[in-house]
């Protein structure tokens, strides 16, 4: 066993443990967080996070704390996310993280489910939403704000501050020394230590996954079987732990390696903040990385004529230098020099224009991400790679940082047992394995089959051993009986342009042909715009300029001619929009969620498949002074 897992053993059964085993081995000497505030870095040494998790556990248990009680913790990346987390552990309570842009009734829905007795939160937007709820949450007791801005004057009973419970727990602390330390020797890994929410692609029942801390254990310590952490490391997480990789990363790994976990000072400055603090691990989802992508093609349709000549000259040899990496051919020397050369010159400089200089193992989560993706990355020489993975069954595919592929590739070494069932679905059981869905045991038994976890993904093993994932069976087309659609992998090319956004790839009810909704990139489309001396005055303007419309056209021809004919885009429209999280368009990790855009976009989509050359819209837009407008937009329907 690697040495780092082997001394999980040593440190403890659950996340309390290790924090006071990291405590009592660095102290004030390491560094275990940073939280950038009001433009400067301050720093949280392993003493002060275990000391601010003891303090606040304390606190929790004078309000009425319970072993087994649901906490709710609301907010973007903070350490005091982190704190509450791992504060509530210590009492074997069970913390539940909830998205911070969920609207009031998202969060009703999330609480009630969890039947939540507390709320931790971030600020006043936060706090506002669960005033809103007050009467319809009767069994929440308290809400407690670590952000004090704009809460002066709040009065209700329901809050309390973050640091009146930590001088609360202070004061605990002082009276019975040693008591902290008898309620962490309580937890066992056998514990429920965490509802992790699923992200609601397919349905609207919130789906609380159970997770004990040895479950959690399981998942970190098999990404840290691919590429072990060190002390030295650090990283900046994008997202905070409601989502289940983050849980794994930046909660469980970032325990076991005892590296430094960088806080941005808000969502808004994470790009900002990201080239400060060049992390040398980088997890993102999949679209952020398209994002990523994409943000790189932008700039370099905005750069001068020497850097667009370099651009096109060296990329060539950092996508074979990274082809030959793939298939563990040797470069040859003057291949080694010109690769350098261009790493010098090119590929460094982006990296750090993104933030990503120093990074040395990188993650991508969620849908899977398309292989030119993953193969653009790995030519600018950072080691990118899919981890394939549930909320509910944990981390199942992978490689180390330098063996990385194009494609999903084999199982994680360790325990996990892996198969393919009649129709194609992948199925696999292993320790990182959920215990049931919260409150829903006909749930939890429709998706286990004598302990195999039902994935909902289709797929089959290579030749090679690899594990190739075709895409989610909910979302899967047949355009003949012969003939299989996974929209995603289209949509995966689409947004490698740097003038797409966002893409909704679907066929009609007939399934003569496909057809795509394009959301352009704003920012880069509005540059080529002034550049070529389109007029527009907004976003629905701009779409149905017609030199706007060549332009997608001209990139949808360009992923059309890498597509088998069926496959091919025959209709388009460029949408006069984003598609809004608050809408329930997209989950709020950017997932689209397709059913309902079906039933919402009807029309269009039946516009589309009978001929129409265009398809009026309506939207509501909210008014200042209340109530709304109907405005309508008439969109063009593009053939090709």
């Amino acid at each position: 066993m690697d040495r780092g897992l082997q001394a999980f053993q040593e440190k403890g059964d659950t996340w309390p443990k290790v924090l006071r085993y990291n405590a009592d081995r660095f102290g004030h000497s390491r560094r275990a967080m940073r939280h950038k505030h009001y433009g400067l870095w301050q720093p949280y040494t392993w003493q002060d996070y275990y000391d601010q998790v003891k303090q606040l556990a304390l606190g929790l248990q004078t309000q009425g704390l319970q072993t087994g009680d649901r906490v709710l913790i609301v907010g973007d990346n903070t350490p005091q996310w982190y704190q509450a987390e791992l504060a509530v552990q210590a009492l074997r309570g069970i913390a539940v993280g909830v998205c911070p842009d969920l609207l009031p009734q998202e969060i009703k829905g999330v609480s009630e489910n969890a039947e939540a007795r507390f709320a931790v939160v971030e600020d006043q937007e936060q706090v506002d939403k669960f005033l809103a709820l007050m009467n319809e949450l009767p069994g929440l007791e308290k809400v407690i704000f670590w952000n004090y801005k704009g809460l002066a004057h709040y009065r209700e009973p329901l809050l309390m501050g973050y640091n009146q419970v930590l001088e609360q727990g202070a004061r605990i602390a002082g009276e019975h020394p040693g008591l902290f330390e008898e309620l962490l020797e309580k937890g066992k890994a056998d514990d429920v230590c965490a509802l992790v929410y699923t992200s609601g692609t397919c349905s609207d029942v919130p789906k609380g996954v159970v997770h004990t801390f040895r479950s959690m254990r399981a998942g970190a310590e098999a990404l840290l079987r691919l590429d072990p952490w060190q002390p030295e490391d650090n990283l900046l997480p994008f997202l905070p732990p409601a989502w289940m990789p983050e849980q794994w990363l930046n909660i469980g790994c970032h325990l076991l390696s005892a590296c430094t976990l960088n806080f941005a000072e808000s969502p808004e400055t994470q790009q900002r903040d990201l080239k400060e603090t060049g992390p040398s691990i980088v997890s993102m989802n999949a679209a952020m990385w398209e994002s990523q992508a994409s943000l790189i093609q932008a700039r370099m349709q905005d750069t001068d004529a020497l850097q667009k000549a370099l651009y096109r000259l060296l990329m060539p040899l950092g996508y074979k230098a990274a082809d030959r990496r793939i298939k563990k051919e040797s470069p040859g020397i003057i291949n080694k020099v010109l690769f350098r050369l261009a790493e010098k010159i090119l590929f460094k400089p982006l990296r750090k224009s993104l933030g990503l200089g120093q990074g040395r193992i990188g993650y991508s989560f969620g849908a899977v991400l398309n292989p030119e993706i993953l193969r653009f990355f790995q030519s600018l020489n950072l080691p990118l790679k899919n981890i394939y993975f549930s909320t509910e069954a944990g981390p199942l595919t992978g490689v180390s940082a330098a063996e990385c592929t194009y494609e999903t590739p084999v199982p994680i070494p360790g325990e996990a047992e892996v198969k393919i069932n009649e129709m194609g679905e992948i199925l696999y059981r292993q320790a990182a394995l959920f215990s049931g869905y919260y409150n829903n045991p006909a749930l939890t038994e429709a998706v286990f089959e004598q302990g195999w976890f039902h994935s909902g993904d289709q797929g089959f093993f290579r030749e090679d051993g690899q594990l190739h994932i075709e895409g989610r069976i909910s979302e899967m087309v047949s355009l003949t009986e012969d003939i299989r659609l996974f929209p995603q992998r289209i949509e995966g090319r689409l947004k490698l342009s740097p003038h797409i956004k966002e893409a909704w790839v679907f066929v009609g009810p007939d399934r003569a042909y496909v057809s795509a909704v394009i959301i352009i990139n704003f920012q880069s489309v509005s540059r080529w715009a002034g550049r070529n001396r389109v007029a527009f005055s907004n976003l629905a303007d701009l779409v149905q300029q017609a030199e706007v419309q060549a332009l997608v056209r001209e990139e949808i021809a360009r992923v059309n001619s890498g597509l088998e004919p069926a496959f091919r885009i025959k209709k388009l429209v460029c949408f006069h929009r984003e598609l809004d999280p608050d809408e329930g368009e997209v989950t709020r990790n950017r997932k689209l969620r397709r059913a309902f855009l079906e039933k919402r976009y009807r029309e269009l989509v039946e516009s589309i498949y009978q001929g129409s050359e265009e398809v009026v819209m309506e939207s509501q837009i909210r008014q200042s002074g209340g109530g709304s407008r109907t405005v309508q937009t008439r969109l063009t329907i593009l053939s090709l």
